[in-house]
């Protein structure tokens, strides 16, 4: 399975669809996932799978934000501008 980290501001509608479908009150301190990246730094994440790959999507006060504002917008968007990029592979 393949694995990629996100942050909030790549995200993409999909991917935001899964957010929203599996966290729809929202995420609390259980769903945290906490680890050290390459660079020593702590990092905080949430999961959410689909059948090929695990995204580890940043925790952040905006990636709430963005939740909440996705959910709140009709659902037959196909896509949210949330940073002008679609791109949410990190290496």
């Amino acid at each position: 399975m393949k694995r990629v980290i996100v942050d909030y501001k790549k995200l993409n509608a999909p991917l935001l669809d899964l957010l929203v479908e599996r966290y729809p009150d929202g995420y609390g301190d259980r769903d945290i996932i906490s680890f050290r990246n390459a660079q020593g730094e702590w990092v905080e994440c949430i999961e959410v799978t689909t059948e090929d790959t695990m995204y580890l999507v940043k925790v952040s006060k905006r990636l709430t934000t963005a939740m909440e504002e996705y959910d709140d917008n009709d659902s037959d968007e196909d896509e949210i501008d949330i940073s002008g990029s679609n791109d949410f592979e990190e290496e």
